[in-house]
């Protein structure tokens, strides 16, 4: 709890310096993604049924990559929409793409066919996409907008199955098993048990006092994580009698050498291992770690990749972790160049860097 109360990498004591040198990943073996996007990436997602990534970017493109053993990848399709693409997700069976963007509508992809078509349209631009399994029911695509309204949608049909109003704008949301989570504007969180998909279970303001950026739920269901503007994450779990193990902590910040003061960065993305149930945050200031939320305790933090994350995914089994290098605007307009680095890099996992670690027995 301590360490998770403290600035990532922050460690205090005469073993600080060995201590540090465990905790430091190695960037050596990553390998970059082939013919990246032209600007910059919104969103990243692998296929639960192949080693295919679908990258999101604001050139207003969807790429598909197919991705090797060795790590090498392929491109094979593209499609577009008529503005920035914002989110984007597969299909369980992996055989469609979806995503959502600033044209205010969604788009499927299908790759036996090769063709895109709308799947969906809202009055404001679409900030969210996700595939969701009601029980005893077909799958169905929900959309969350700017406009404060989620979409639920039926493939075969062109109206939406049903609207759900929201009180604010969605800025993020994730889905797990019944378990959906809307970030919203103003610091608001609304939970929707999937079981009754067209009303709201609970709402309730972050535990964050900045601008929510990210949500992302537990592969089991039972909560959720939370990432804010203002370098922290928080840990959330749904069930009231729970509330006792909810915690919050610090990350992605740095204190200059010689300097008192700390400087604070966005975490622009939080991702799951699918197996092991640790996470990642990642954000503005370059870098990434793995966390353990059970042990709270930081598994691997990583060096700075000299450019933001605004994007990372685990592959279907957790071997391969994706993360977007390119401007992600967190220091307005000003701080972008046109030699900005835009990149999506694939960084193999091994079992120490993301696997939780024994418990230690006290005696």
């Amino acid at each position: 709890m301590a360490f998770f109360g403290g600035n990532a990498g922050a460690q205090a004591g005469p073993s600080a310096a060995a201590a540090n040198a465990n905790n430091q990943g190695d960037l050596s073996k990553d390998i970059e993604l082939t013919a990246p996007p032209e600007d910059s990436v919104s969103d990243i997602s692998f296929s639960s049924q192949s080693e295919h990534l679908a990258v999101a970017s604001w050139d207003k493109k969807v790429r598909i990559y197919e991705i090797s053993a060795t790590g090498s990848s392929v491109g094979k399709a593209v499609y577009e929409h008529e503005g920035p693409v914002l989110s984007v997700v597969w299909s369980k069976d992996g055989s469609k793409v979806l995503s959502g963007g600033a044209d205010k509508a969604a788009r499927m992809f299908d790759l036996q066919s090769g063709t895109s078509t709308q799947v969906a349209v809202h009055d404001q631009p679409i900030r969210a996409v996700r595939f969701i399994q009601p029980p005893n029911a077909a799958e169905m695509l929900v959309t969350g907008s700017w406009d404060k309204t989620l979409k639920y949608w039926d493939l075969r049909q062109q109206a939406p199955a049903a609207v759900l109003q929201l009180q604010e704008r969605v800025y993020t949301l994730d889905v797990a098993q019944s378990l959906m989570v809307v970030g919203l504007a103003e610091k608001q969180i609304e939970i929707v048990n999937l079981a009754n998909p067209t009303a709201v279970f609970k709402t309730i303001p972050s535990p964050l006092k900045w601008q929510t950026r990210v949500v992302s739920c537990f592969p089991d269901a039972s909560g959720f994580a939370v990432g804010s503007i203002e370098g922290r994450c928080a840990i959330q779990y749904v069930d009231d009698k729970q509330s006792s193990a909810n915690f919050s902590f610090k990350c992605h910040r740095e204190t200059p050498a010689g300097s008192p003061n700390v400087n604070v960065f966005s975490v622009n993305a939080i991702s799951f291992h699918p197996t092991y149930g640790t996470f990642s945050t990642a954000g503005s200031d370059g870098t990434f770690h793995f966390w353990d939320k059970d042990a709270k305790h930081r598994l691997k933090g990583y060096p700075s990749v000299h450019g933001t994350i605004p994007a990372t995914a685990f592959n279907r089994n957790g071997s391969i972790f994706a993360y977007a290098v390119s401007y992600d605007w967190s220091k307005g307009h000003q701080s972008n160049s046109p030699g900005y680095p835009i990149k999506v890099m694939l960084h193999p996992i091994k079992d120490d860097e993301a696997k939780p670690k024994p418990a230690v027995k006290k005696r």
